[in-house]
Order: C-alpha cells, then structure tokens, then sequence
C-alpha cells in the first residue's frame, strides 16, 4: 500500500504555517508569548489546521526547527570535508559545533523557543540525538578516549541557545568571538588524545 500524497492545500498550508511562526519567531524578544493563536493569525489558517498539522506548539517549534537545520543535516551524512562523514574527527567536530553555532547564532529565537518547550526540552529532540551521536562517534576514533558520551554532551552545552544568547546580551560577546571560544574549547577536548585517521 502506498502513502497517500498530501492535498496541495495542506502542503499550501504547512508552508504558510512555518513561515509564519519562522516569521514571528525571528522578529520577537520573548519566544515564549507567540502562542498557537498567533501562529494561525499569521498563516491565515484556523488553530485547528495547526493542532491537526503538528500536534501542539512544541510539535509545530520542532517541525520549523527541522526545515531551517535541513542543509547542515544533508552536509553532516552526506556532504564534503569539514562536515561530511569522511572527514577525520580532529576537523570534523570542530567544523559540526561551529555549524550548530552559526545555526544558533542566526536563529537565536527559535533555538530559545525550542529550548523552553517543557519537560523535553533540547535533549530530546531529535536533532539533538542526531548530533551527540555524530560526536561520540567520532570522539570514540580518537585514541585513548573514555569519556566520549560525556564529552559530546559537553561540547553540545557550549552551543545552547541559553548561553548564546547570556554571551550575546549580558557578556557583549561579538558572533565571532563566540565562534573562536568555540574552536578553542573544541581542540582543548580533542587534544586530550591522538586523532585515529
């Protein structure tokens, strides 16, 4: 049996709906007052399209979340050196956090807004799965690594929406100097053994 395809008009209405809250979400200093309502307002689309299309309002976050991370995911399976799988990992992890970095520098709102959804919060998403598992992996290819699960949620931590968002507004930290304090913390983690390539 085959899936159904979806009807244009729900495709046509997915797409209203996630730009949108994308919309709402890059423009607000308070991630957590746009509500459902708000969302259905801007598509131009009944709250019900929106409960029927993405469950609630964390199910609708992790949707739009998704489609804006979609170009990093492709590059970290599929693409070339520095982020694609057959980089060796003294490079590769370094250039997969600042990824996510400038993902988060560029979307700070709707990273924050993810982050506040409740009891799950980040580290149940998937993309977070997604990426602590990239990083163990390669962290387990560097010699003398026992500590790599840790490690990986560790290097993870350092690129929260929350903490770039303190170094942002109450630390005066420019992107780029948040950048080079990443890089920095990255190799120190890395040097603690020899990169198996």
């Amino acid at each position: 049996m085959t899936a159904r395809t979806p009807r244009k008009d729900a495709v046509r209405n997915r797409a209203a709906v996630l730009a949108a809250a994308d919309d709402l979400f890059a423009r607000s200093e308070s991630p957590a007052t746009i509500t459902m309502a708000d969302i259905a307002a801007a598509a131009g689309v009944g709250k019900a399209t929106l409960f029927r299309g993405f469950g609630d309002r964390t199910g609708l976050i992790q949707a739009l979340f998704a489609t804006r991370l979609e170009p990093i995911r492709a590059a970290v399976e599929d693409g070339p050196p520095p982020l694609g799988p057959a980089t060796p990992p003294h490079r590769r992890i370094p250039a997969l956090l600042d990824a996510v970095l400038c993902f988060k520098l560029d979307n700070r709102h709707l990273a924050l807004a993810l982050e506040d959804t409740g009891d799950a919060g980040p580290y149940r998403a998937e993309h977070y799965e997604r990426w602590h598992r990239v990083l163990r992996d390669m962290l387990d290819r560097i010699d003398g690594r026992t500590d790599s699960a840790f490690a990986a949620h560790a290097l993870l931590a350092a690129t929260r929406a929350d903490l770039v968002e303190h170094l942002i507004t109450r630390q005066g930290m420019s992107h780029e100097e948040i950048r080079a304090q990443l890089a920095r913390y990255a190799v120190q983690v890395i040097g603690s053994g020899t990169p198996d390539v």
